[in-house]
């Protein structure tokens, strides 16, 4: 366990990596476009790259959450449930995710295949391949940060512990 321990710490770290700059780089983006309005010299890519960093952080932002255990979910409500139908609905639950996101990432690739070539209009030499690559990342890493989760909601199910009693995750339960 300590390979995977160790490889799921430095997906965090990155993560948390990329999302602050994403972050700190977007508000930098921001104050300094409303300077430049203010100033009479709008920033014509503003719009664009503002709404690419946006997308960015939420994908990104989200594979964090995913892999932090922070995303909402009806914990009370599974663990009202028998251990067996708690591992059944766990099992169904991480099916679907994990089909959805494979599915986003699958189909994310056909996107890229198809803008191959095109660019953003304001900045010709940014291509919309790269901007767009966020989507099949985005999914992959979110379904990686699934399958690092999933030994530790089982511990919970077959520990009678509530989530995130075991130390993983967020627990906003109050103490």
């Amino acid at each position: 366990m300590g390979l995977v321990h160790g490889a799921r710490r430095a997906l965090e770290f990155g993560l948390i990596v990329i999302s602050l700059l994403l972050m700190t780089s977007l508000a930098v983006l921001v104050v300094a476009a409303v300077g430049f309005r203010s100033a009479g010299a709008s920033l014509t890519w503003y719009d664009e790259v503002a709404s690419v960093m946006l997308a960015w952080i939420t994908y990104y932002g989200a594979a964090l959450a995913a892999l932090r255990r922070a995303h909402l979910g009806f914990p009370n409500l599974v663990a009202a449930l028998p251990r067996s139908l708690r591992l059944l609905a766990l099992a169904i639950s991480e099916t679907a995710i994990i089909t959805f996101f494979a599915l986003a990432a699958y189909f994310g690739l056909q996107v890229l295949d198809l803008l191959r070539g095109d660019t953003l209009i304001s900045l010709p030499w940014v291509r919309v391949e790269f901007t767009q690559s966020v989507i099949p990342i985005g999914a992959a890493l979110f379904i990686v940060a699934e399958l690092f989760t999933i030994p530790d909601k089982v511990q919970e199910i077959l520990s009678n512990k509530a989530p995130g009693e075991l130390g993983h995750g967020v627990d906003a339960s109050p103490r």
